[in-house]
């Protein structure tokens, strides 16, 4: 199965054409595995192991990818032992990730190929990948038999055992009696999370306060807790716990069963791609090969007729991760979908849910796919571990909700009333009446000069990049004449990129805020103003650090369109800032530094295996202008204020009870121990919960489209996206009522503009 691949419902903000963006493998004394039932051959229970022979398009993928990476890549390394060795350890991770598979002999006798991939890539004979692939259909079909016996009779819920679930602090099964007594505490945790959803069901809790939103977490960083979908809302509860154990067990089965069976059937080029993105992941996490089928997801782009939830998705180890949320899709609109939450099972409408779980990407993306109107219902994890049933109406994409916003602000009447701008991302179009980011933005910025505010908030949080020349133009807004950024290529040729426009469109004060979301394009453009000493930086902590360019590089050409081969996504390019100093794994940081609700998440370039190191290069030729304002005052009277403030001051306990839980990785088995555990965490993560909608406004909210018109009364409270609970669809005005809402009790915003207010 092909890992790392990135597929998107509703927008991809990579193409052919240079754009700048933010942007996983299969999850255990015997005798080696030559001793394994050989593919194709009946194995124990009768089950068929399937393993396709290498595919005749593999010869000419090696050759393409090889010249690409050698001489495209950023880097422009020779593929050879060094690379080779790299990419074994990548290739373990991808087939095995978790260590629920591959006995220690399997590894150790994969282990020859250890220095030779780069020779199979130059003889387009990939032996790794076909042997690797063999060995682990042959212990899929063993782990199959465990699991089916194992789940036939009640488990032991009494002894005093433990079951870590961090594979990084786990030794591969040394024989098949290990293996198998791993699964078995895997099981035991698994019915005894499903078991307390049934019962969660009979007694249901009161609501919980909503957590504040936090980011992915670091791909590989922590495996997933196993997946334990519930069974169906409609199906009946046994009375007692025994009966709902076997229940469980049941469900498990049946999970497992469809799971295993489409383990047992990878598709042609599956054992190819894991080789060649094991390769492609040693020089850079972002260089990514795309086989046919999943090139066509990829090539997927946001419009007015795409109809599905708008988020971007990617395996990761077994399951689904939301990479990104699409603003103005039906996602975003929902509200509760974030980045970093793992899909466990998808339904239709009111049908039985399907477990995902080593299901491949493109077969997700169809099922929850669907035509406009129409409900999925998806059981998520968090990155907190909590699971929920979440459901979403599908919708296209509110064009309006992915553009440029403005408002203006104020804290009490008779102060100074301030302009502010949100911007999701660099969007961009062609032809006659296309709105661009930096239009918009100039328009805002117009109305905002003209209203005489006393300074703009320019929120850049969460967004992830786009075009860069809005990025460039945008910033030339803000600045006169002058160098914005530097591009440097594989071969030293570097371009400095400027705004050539004299003049700006606003000279007042102006916040940048940024988090850790921030990226590429957003990271260019705070960079370049606080390079120039135009605007404060404030946010979370450093922005996400990607200042790599990739292109889409279309395989199928180096055969002369005879062979379909897919597509490699390829690392070209670096951005460095006027200064010399690069973006990349550094971002920007904030020059104040405000609490962070997502720090209990390792995330950010800088937590990517073999991401590109940072780098300097000359400086570029720019005025630097002179602040008005003392960094270090503005920063003591900014932390006195967060110390007192019931939000800001509160985030830090809530992450660290977050960051608690998160490396709490070693589960008790024993029932009693378990739920005890359960209930400790559970009351930890409420104490420590944050719910803005208990505060009280702290600003007025006046939309920039809407003059004079102050924000309505508070919405009626609902569980879904609007009026009438999950999957209604909310109007124009509902949207606009939620936006207003958050934004005047957002307490980073309500921070900037006091340090706004600090500057003279």
């Amino acid at each position: 199965m092909s890992r790392h691949h990135l597929l998107a419902l509703a927008l991809i903000a990579c193409s052919s054409k240079t754009q700048v963006s933010k942007e996983s493998p299969r999850t255990g004394d015997v005798a080696p595995p030559t001793a394994q039932a050989p593919a194709d051959e009946p194995a124990a229970g009768g089950a068929q192991i399937a393993v396709p022979p290498p595919d005749p398009r593999e010869a000419a993928l090696s050759m393409a990818v090889l010249r690409l990476l050698e001489h495209g890549h950023l880097l422009r390394k020779t593929i050879d032992d060094e690379i080779s060795r790299l990419a074994f350890d990548n290739y373990l991770d991808r087939l095995d990730g978790g260590k629920m598979f591959l006995l220690r002999a399997d590894r150790e006798a994969l282990a020859s190929h250890t220095d030779k991939i780069d020779d199979e890539l130059r003889a387009g004979s990939l032996d790794l990948a076909h042997e690797g692939a063999k060995i682990f259909a042959a212990r899929v079909v063993l782990v199959d038999g465990f699991v089916s016996a194992l789940l036939a009779a009640p488990l032991d819920h009494n002894n005093e055992e433990w079951i870590e679930l961090d594979p990084k602090k786990n030794e591969p099964a040394a024989s098949e009696q290990e293996l198998r007594e791993r699964w078995r505490r895997r099981l035991e945790l698994e019915v005894l999370e499903r078991v307390a959803q049934m019962e969660a069901r009979l007694d249901p809790p009161k609501p919980a306060k909503a957590e504040l939103k936090t980011e992915p977490k670091k791909p590989g960083a922590m495996p997933p807790k196993p997946a334990a979908p519930p069974p169906d809302d409609k199906s009946p509860i046994p009375p007692t716990w025994e009966g709902r154990e076997a229940k469980a067990r049941a469900d498990l089965a049946k999970q497992y069963a469809g799971r295993f069976a489409r383990l047992r059937t990878p598709e042609p080029l599956d054992a190819a791609a894991d080789l060649v993105n094991a390769v492609a992941s040693a020089l850079d996490p972002h260089t990514v090969y795309l086989p046919p089928a999943d090139k066509a997801n990829f090539d997927i782009h946001m419009s007015g007729s795409l109809e599905g939830i708008g988020a971007v998705l990617r395996e990761r180890e077994h399951l689904i991760e939301i990479v990104e949320i699409v603003p103005g899709g039906a996602s975003a609109r929902q509200g509760i979908l974030q980045p970093g939450d793992l899909i466990l099972s998808v339904a239709q409408e009111n049908a039985d849910p399907v477990d995902v779980t080593d299901m491949r990407i493109d077969e997700v993306v169809k099922m929850i796919r669907g035509p406009k109107g129409t409900v999925v219902r998806l059981r998520i994890q968090k990155a907190s571990g909590t699971q929920e049933t979440i459901q979403i109406t599908r919708d296209v994409v509110v064009v309006e909700e992915t553009y440029a916003r403005g408002a203006v602000l104020t804290r009490k009447p008779g102060q100074p009333a301030y302009g502010y701008i949100h911007l999701p991302s660099f969007y961009g179009g062609k032809g006659p009446g296309q709105r661009t980011a930096a239009g918009d933005v100039h328009r805002l910025l117009g109305e905002l000069k003209a209203r005489k505010v006393a300074g703009v908030v320019i929120d850049l949080r969460g967004n992830g990049g786009g075009l860069l020349g809005d990025a460039i133009e945008m910033t030339g807004q803000l600045i006169d004449e002058g160098p914005v950024v530097q591009v440097q290529d594989n071969r030293g040729k570097r371009d400095v990129l400027s705004d050539d426009k004299p003049g700006t469109d606003y000279d007042g004060k102006v916040v940048v805020l940024v988090d850790r979301f921030s990226a590429s394009a957003s990271e260019i453009v705070a960079g370049a103003l606080q390079d120039y000493g135009r605007a404060l930086i404030v946010g979370t902590g450093p922005t996400h650090g990607k200042g790599t360019v990739q292109t889409l590089a279309d395989l199928d050409r180096a055969t002369g369109g005879k062979i379909e081969l897919g597509s490699l996504k390829v690392t070209i390019q670096q951005f460095f800032r006027v200064t010399g100093s690069s973006t990349q794994r550094e971002g920007v940081s904030p020059d104040i530094v405000l609490p962070d609700p997502a720090a209990h998440v390792e995330s950010g370039e800088r937590e990517l295996d073999h991401a590109i190191a940072w780098s300097q290069i000359a400086p570029a030729q720019y005025k630097k202008l002179q602040p008005a304002w003392k960094l270090e005052a503005l920063t003591q009277k900014s932390a006195a204020r967060v110390a007192k403030h019931p939000v800001l001051a509160k985030v830090a306990t809530s992450t660290q009870a977050l960051k608690a839980r998160r490396s709490d990785t070693r589960v008790p088995l024993a029932r009693p121990a378990w739920e005890a555990r359960r209930k400790e965490q559970r009351a930890a993560a409420d104490a420590a919960s944050l719910d803005l909608k208990d505060m009280p406004p702290a600003l007025t909210v006046k939309l920039l489209d809407e003059p004079g018109k102050a924000a309505p009364p508070p919405p009626v409270p609902t569980t879904g996206p609007g009026p009438g609970g999950p999957g209604a669809k909310a109007a124009p005005e509902d949207r606009l009522t939620r936006w207003r809402e958050n934004l005047a009790r957002d307490p980073w915003v309500e921070e900037s503009l006091n340090i706004l207010t600090d500057v003279k």
